[in-house]
């Protein structure tokens, strides 16, 4: 039993793992992780976002990473996974190009990536996201978090009668914020 609680609220696995459904960026992640949105919507994004950030400077795509994490407030930060290959896709259409130096690449703009680029750093994903929205985002996070932690204790630590009364609270919190939802305002 506690093995199985193991697995499901481990970092590989469960809501909260990078596959889950709240995580690592959970529903206020990123712009274009929300729902209806698709992968194109979000690949576009980072690409947008990567080209704004070039406009600036030349970066290496880790400090790309690091900017758009510090502009979100911590609410967006995407991972290599979708930075590298959009950086290798944007210096295939001869829009950037990289230099090699000390095993890193910096990536700077090309002339023929500075129209799309101005483009994309007049609407810059990151301006999607207020003061207000990072601090409820960051506010959101953290309480989401503070939970997992608390049921990853129990699930570690507590007895299987403990275990039942933390899906019951579960249930009942489920419960509740429907009931917000199903207010008339």
């Amino acid at each position: 039993m506690h093995e199985e609680r193991r697995r499901a609220f481990g970092w590989r696995g469960g809501p909260f793992g990078p596959q889950g459904p709240l995580g690592p960026f959970g529903p206020f992640g990123a712009p274009g992780r929300g729902r209806g949105r698709g992968r194109d919507r979000r690949r576009n994004n980072v690409r947008a976002a990567i080209l704004a950030l070039l406009t600036e400077r030349p970066m290496h795509g880790y400090e790309m990473i690091k900017e758009i994490d510090t502009r979100t407030g911590g609410i967006w930060s995407p991972s290599p996974g979708s930075v590298y290959p959009t950086l290798q896709l944007l210096e295939d259409e001869g829009l950037i190009t990289s230099e090699e130096s000390g095993g890193r690449k910096r990536f700077t703009l090309t002339e023929a990536g500075q129209p799309e680029a101005t483009a994309a750093a007049a609407e810059a994903p990151w301006n999607d996201f207020s003061e207000e929205s990072v601090s409820s985002g960051q506010d959101t996070r953290e309480a989401i978090f503070g939970i997992m932690n608390a049921l990853r204790q129990i699930g570690f630590e507590g007895t299987p009668e403990q275990w039942q009364r933390a899906v019951a609270v579960l249930t009942e919190t489920k419960r509740k914020l429907y009931a917000i939802l199903a207010e008339d305002e």
